[in-house]
């Protein structure tokens, strides 16, 4: 299929990792809940809280290891930017719209549920995508669904992970220290001028700059994974180079394997090892709960799918030729896979808090469920690409005009 083929050798081992990523991330949540709840779950449970060099293990899983996961999420966006769907304001505002309804409206229903009470906290968890597990099930799909989709939903992934990072920079971060966060952000400085006046290109500078950065920030309070995105955009990054020439698209590369199969699976066992006691059908029930499964299951396709659609209407983007509204309620459905960055945002809204960050994460992980086989069925029977010229088919965004039919009907 000739959009197929316009795709990037480096975008095609981006999707079929997380294929693969997908599957090992369900196989270590399974033996993390299986091991938590055996006869070695109390030293299961007990290794991740062993402390090495001041922090817990699952600390420095959390804080440190993530902070690589961020940075690979800041270099994915980077090029989006640069070269994909979000260089052209034009192109990325169906993408953007629509994270922004997935964002907003999972948001007002944990705040309904939730609003002025002890969990309110909690507003951000059903706010996120987890990139990898979308990505994953809809890599599943292969040639079933359109390109243009995959294309779709990463950029919507991107965006929503954006806007996950602001949420924990502005309203998860513990006692400012403004020394610290000075410093942090003066290391910042110096790799901008690095890359933008002084034209260095090699790699190791940067780390070196952005572990001292990691450092800073974790002292100032602000959590310290955003040090990961902040670095990401001082790395030298060049549209006009080719890809195998710029610094950030070969740390990008080298960073997909050890992520995808190192990282988010040793984030999955320290964070899923979940005690599954007698009554944890009733706490599904209570608002925190709900406010998280409601938002991912049903806030998160409806914010995608309305907040597109109005965009459409009001003619501020156009889909592609190969999609119809069936395809964005699809990427919508697979949007309530939180998985990663809900039960990482839950571990900031309810630090200290064990019993509602159990609850919390069981919540995450039957909407997760619910939402990914929802999404993959729905896709398996409706997603199949729409019937175009291929003379014009195109991954553009601003394709051309919608057709009559898909522009004045409803989903």
């Amino acid at each position: 299929m000739r959009i197929e083929r316009q795709l990037s050798a480096t975008f095609r081992r981006f999707i079929h990792s997380r294929k693969a990523g997908a599957v090992l991330l369900i196989l270590c949540t399974l033996a993390s809940l299986a091991i938590a709840n055996s006869a070695w779950g109390q030293g299961y449970l007990g290794f991740w809280h062993h402390r090495v060099a001041g922090l817990s293990i699952e600390h420095w899983v959390n804080d440190a290891l993530m902070a690589i996961f961020f940075l690979l999420i800041g270099l994915e966006l980077e090029r989006e930017l640069y070269n994909g769907e979000l260089s052209e304001l034009r192109n990325a505002m169906l993408p953007i719209v629509a994270a922004v309804g997935g964002i907003a409206v999972p948001a007002l229903i944990h705040f309904a549920l939730n609003g002025g009470t002890a969990t309110q906290a909690g507003i951000g968890i059903p706010m996120a995508t987890d990139i990898a597990f979308a990505l994953g099930v809809l890599s599943l799909l292969g040639s079933r669904v359109p390109a243009s989709l995959k294309i779709f939903l990463t950029a919507l992934a991107v965006m929503d992970d954006l806007g996950a990072i602001v949420v924990i920079a502005v309203f998860y971060t513990a006692d400012l220290s403004f020394l610290y966060l000075l410093a942090a952000l003066g290391v910042f400085g110096a790799l901008l001028l690095m890359n933008r006046v002084l034209r260095i290109m090699t790699l190791l500078p940067y780390l070196v700059g952005g572990a001292l950065m990691w450092f800073l920030m974790l002292k100032s309070g602000v959590h310290a994974t955003i040090a990961g995105v902040l670095l990401a955009f001082t790395i030298p990054y060049s549209a006009k180079q080719d890809d195998a020439e710029s610094p950030s698209h070969r740390l990008e590369d080298a960073l997909h394997t050890p992520v995808a199969f190192l990282i988010l699976p040793v984030f999955a066992l320290a964070n899923t090892g979940i005690v599954i006691g007698t009554g944890w059908g009733q706490q599904l029930l209570a608002s925190n709960s709900l406010g998280i499964l409601l938002g991912l299951v049903v806030g998160k396709p409806a914010g995608i799918l309305l907040f597109s659609y109005a965009a459409v209407a009001l003619g501020i983007c156009r889909l592609p030729l190969d999609l119809a509204w069936r395809h964005i309620l699809g990427a919508g459905l697979l949007g309530g896979i939180g998985f990663t960055m809900s039960i990482f945002i839950t571990n900031l809204a309810f630090a200290g808090q064990a019993d509602v960050v159990t609850s919390s994460k069981m919540a995450i992980l039957m909407a997760s469920l619910s939402a990914g086989l929802a999404g993959f069925a729905w896709l398996k029977f409706m997603g199949a690409p729409l019937a175009s010229d291929p003379d014009t088919e195109t991954m553009d965004f601003e394709a051309a005009p919608v057709r009559a039919d898909r522009g004045r009907s409803g989903p």
